[in-house]
């Protein structure tokens, strides 16, 4: 059983962002997303996601440029966005990972463990799902757009998605001159190939299923028990969801 979670980061970092990750759900195969709730546009992402019932909705924890190592203040700022989004959202999230990754740095991710540990949130990269990066448009300093195509993309899955539960990192969203982020050619090229309409055949093909969040927990008791293929909520096609 091959199953795949795709989420898109950002939600929330700025109007166009926020607009291309629910596109990205409505018309193509991100099933998941993670919200930041500290920005000036967290309230309106939040208002436009709750409506979309299928996509499941998580904590993009933002401790600041450099993240804040220092173990109480850390905690403190998780523990407060936690409750940020639940304001926000009018639930708790589903899951929960970081801005560029902050919490694997090895100062930060006992506490981020921890707190997840105590919300019942499955962590990034510590969870039933394994986590895939390399679908990004981007290194040092240079914009790669090829990277992130659609034949680069069907390749990825192809050599990628194995057996059990995968998430692929996404960045998708509309050119967004408001968002605080260098990463903004890429993120309509994101947006374009994960709406391509050859994608759900070429996931389908490969035996994929798409999945998110929401479904998580079920799954991994399926995979572990090696039960039949579970029923999902989130289509297949991922085409016409939310």
């Amino acid at each position: 059983m091959k199953l795949l979670i795709v989420n898109a980061d950002d939600l929330g970092l700025g109007p166009g962002t926020t607009r291309g990750i629910l596109e990205a759900h409505a018309h193509g195969i991100v099933t998941s997303t993670s919200l930041m709730v500290n920005t000036p546009w967290s309230r309106e992402a939040a208002m436009l996601a709750r409506p979309a019932t299928r996509l499941s909705v998580g904590l993009h924890a933002d401790l600041g440029p450099a993240g804040d190592p220092r173990r109480s203040t850390a905690r403190e700022t998780l523990e407060r966005q936690i409750d940020r989004f639940a304001t926000l959202m009018g639930r708790a999230p589903t899951h929960l990972d970081s801005h560029h990754n902050a919490h694997l740095d090895v100062r930060l991710h006992e506490i981020f463990l921890g707190v997840a540990d105590r919300a019942g949130l499955p962590l990034r990269g510590s969870s039933p799902a394994r986590y895939y990066s390399k679908f990004y448009g981007q290194w040092a300093g240079e914009s790669h757009p090829e990277h992130v195509s659609i034949a680069s993309l069907i390749g990825m899955l192809a050599r990628e998605v194995g057996e059990g539960i995968t998430e692929l990192g996404c960045h998708p969203g509309f050119d967004d001159r408001l968002a605080p982020s260098s990463y903004r050619v890429e993120r309509p090229v994101e947006l374009a190939t994960l709406c391509d309409p050859r994608l759900p055949a070429a996931i389908a093909a490969l035996g994929i299923t798409l999945a998110s969040f929401h479904d998580l927990d079920r799954i991994a008791k399926r995979v572990r028990s090696g039960r039949r293929r579970p029923k999902l909520s989130t289509p297949v096609s991922g085409s016409k969801a939310g």
